[in-house]
């Protein structure tokens, strides 16, 4: 499914039906992404050019042969630092589907979003060619066989790239910040202000602000915006249109889901809806 952007870069984007798993394969010249997340693992590699971006609170630089690995719920931008642009594939893999998989695979520490890799990028060129068969398996539709046997090997590679504790900022909010972030969940859809913030953890807006900051890298407004869209993926996916999807996850209308949901995935909401449901919007 094309995804008209600029003239410089381009988007396709696929979803398997079966396994929920998505592949996205990319053009980006200058700006890529805007600050976000999702609720699914994402693997994936470079395949030309230079790709930098934030996640972890680091600035991750890939090149060809580096894998890309990152937990579900975990921050991550992009843009290209070169001129030439770059280009990368990406899977993502549902944490429902990884759960079976790894169960049958006896590969616990995949299952939940528990998982923790131990490194972003990662040099290893059998890791990106076993990422690569499972992009090639799933965005070209080579059928059932290629796809579970791809994705087979990709997971037991993925095995060995966990790490013991997972990487959050749960372990840095104290509990009036936690208190904070737990009322954002509960209140997604709400319109909340700083000040009821503030009070709830009991210290003024700014330093509220400031430790909110600290505890989860990216400020509280922030951090709501990435809860609604992660909720409007979701619900896009399952054929809500958009005017439905942003009443319900607490957007003012459908147009102002639209900037944001562009900004941080680069298609609109009723592309990708189109692409989950094969219903046009």
């Amino acid at each position: 499914m094309p995804t008209p952007l600029n003239p410089a870069n381009w988007l396709t984007a696929r979803r398997d039906a079966e396994t929920g798993i998505e592949s996205l394969r990319a053009h980006f010249s200058g700006h890529a992404y805007d600050p976000h997340d999702h609720d699914d693992m994402l693997i994936g590699y470079t395949e030309q050019g230079v790709q930098r971006f934030q996640c972890h609170r680091s600035l991750h630089t890939s090149v060809p042969g580096r894998a890309i690995l990152i937990e579900p719920g975990a921050l991550h931008d992009g843009h290209a630092p070169e001129a030439g642009g770059f280009t990368y594939a990406m899977l993502y893999l549902p944490q429902a589907w990884v759960e079976r998989a790894a169960h049958r695979l006896d590969l616990p520490g995949l299952a939940g979003v528990e998982a923790a890799f131990g490194h972003t990028l990662v040099d290893d060129r059998a890791l990106v060619e076993a990422i690569r068969q499972a992009f090639i398996a799933l965005h070209g539709n080579e059928g059932r066989l290629a796809r579970d046997q791809t994705l087979d090997r990709l997971l037991l590679r993925l095995g060995a790239q966990l790490r013991d504790a997972p990487l959050t900022g749960d372990s840095a909010a104290s509990p009036a910040i936690a208190r904070v972030r737990d009322l954002l969940h509960e209140h997604m859809d709400g319109n909340l202000g700083l000040d009821e913030l503030a009070e709830l953890a009991g210290i003024d807006r700014f330093r509220l602000t400031r430790l909110f900051q600290r505890a989860f890298g990216t400020s509280p407004h922030a951090y709501l915006v990435r809860l609604r869209l992660r909720a409007a993926r979701r619900l896009l996916a399952t054929g809500r249109t958009p005017a439905q999807v942003a009443a319900e996850v607490g957007f003012a209308d459908q147009s102002h889901l639209g900037r944001w949901f562009r900004r941080a995935y680069r298609m609109t909401p009723a592309a990708y809806r189109q692409m989950c449901t094969n219903v046009p919007d």
